[in-house]
């Protein structure tokens, strides 16, 4: 991208912490705007946290609650970044608001307080823009409270129009010490018939890795954190299928580009489908080559959980190709088993998108 600083150097002027890091979608695309490099990563998940240490490097990663290192030293650092646990409010979820999960932003707030950053991003679920613990963020922001000394500016984002090839919206807020010109959100950087699309994402890839593998490489090992995982792999080496039954294949043969479980002849509908048209309509779903991706999510690698059947192969989408639509680089290490590395997938922020919002703070953070 033009304009784009070195990413690999280590003279970048800003330091950013990177808080319930999962496997370093928002450290990927902070590290690519050659703004800022990585001083401490927290992520609970071993796995997840593993494949940040490949990628980013073990010293400065702290793998377990993120309540037993906010109360240790922390580093100093310019920018903090992060998305707490959202699944209590998930639209996918039980949406409970007194789940647990939904009270860890407060272990981001006390990060806050400690190493006070002239900026900070936190990145959510696009619901978390209409709950209680929002509001209860903005109240942190009044006078004599632990944020009185910030000012924020959010809404809900798309990821396509910050350069993802993927519908995804997220909840984004930047945050601004008072002392520092405060940092609003972006523009629209991408007009809508400039999105990216699949094609752009993993058009080259059956040409040059043909899928012929459902599992991942044996024997490869990755010690972290006093522990022994599976990895570290290249990310062609994730471009494994499913093993797929004869009526699965059948069911994937009937369904056209952009199509969906409702194109079946009724000999090969579930007898729940038969005569019921309501329900998601992403179930068995395909994907287009020339429209962005739908939000790629923890189990993409099942049709039956959405619209992940590849454009125009009887299969969904390999890990491999979720990655990319993710926007991670060929370059990517990962770590933990194939459940492990989907799941990792599916929780990161698009790379694409996390850049863009890092060279935004950090040209004002440099004007």
């Amino acid at each position: 991208m033009e304009g784009r600083k070195n990413p690999d150097s280590e003279a970048a002027p800003y330091r950013v912490i990177d808080l319930f890091a999962g496997c370093g979608g928002i450290s990927e695309g902070f590290r690519r705007s050659g703004f800022f490099r990585p001083v401490a990563a927290v992520e609970m998940d071993r796995a997840a946290a593993a494949t940040y240490a490949a990628n980013f490097g073990k010293g400065h990663v702290f793998n377990g609650d993120i309540a037993d290192w906010v109360v240790g030293d922390l580093p100093e650092a310019d920018v903090v970044t992060g998305g707490p646990p959202c699944q209590g409010f998930s639209n996918l979820g039980s949406k409970r608001e007194d789940d647990e999960r939904n009270n860890l932003w407060q272990r981001y707030v006390d990060t806050l307080v400690k190493v006070r950053p002239k900026a900070f991003l936190m990145e959510n679920v696009d619901r978390f823009f209409k709950t209680h613990q929002f509001q209860a963020l903005l109240a942190e922001l009044n006078s004599g409270n632990r944020l009185a000394d910030y000012r924020i500016d959010a809404a809900v984002l798309r990821a396509t129009d910050y350069g993802s090839a993927q519908l995804r919206k997220r909840t984004i807020v930047i945050g601004t010490r008072k002392d520092v010109d405060q940092i609003f959100l972006p523009r629209v950087q991408v007009a809508e018939t400039g999105w990216r699309t699949v094609k752009d994402a993993i058009g080259d890839i059956e040409a040059a890795v043909p899928v012929d593998r459902v599992d991942l490489p044996t024997g490869r090992e990755f010690e972290v954190f006093g522990k022994v995982l599976p990895g570290a792999y290249d990310a062609h080496e994730l471009h494994v299928t499913r093993k797929y039954i004869d009526l699965s294949r059948q069911r994937f043969e009937a369904i056209p580009e952009g199509g969906n479980r409702h194109d079946l002849p009724f000999e090969l509908q579930a007898p729940c489908w038969r005569g019921f048209r309501g329900g998601a309509g992403d179930v068995m779903g395909r994907l287009r080559w020339e429209r962005p991706s739908v939000t790629i999510r923890t189990e993409f690698w099942k049709p039956e959980k959405g619209r992940y059947l590849h454009p125009v192969e009887n299969r969904a989408i390999t890990h491999y190709e979720a990655a990319r639509i993710q926007g991670f680089p060929d370059t990517f290490k990962w770590c933990g088993t194939k459940t492990e590395i989907g799941r990792q997938i599916g929780n990161a922020v698009p790379v694409e998108m996390a850049e863009a919002l890092a060279r935004h703070i950090g040209e004002h953070l440099s004007a």
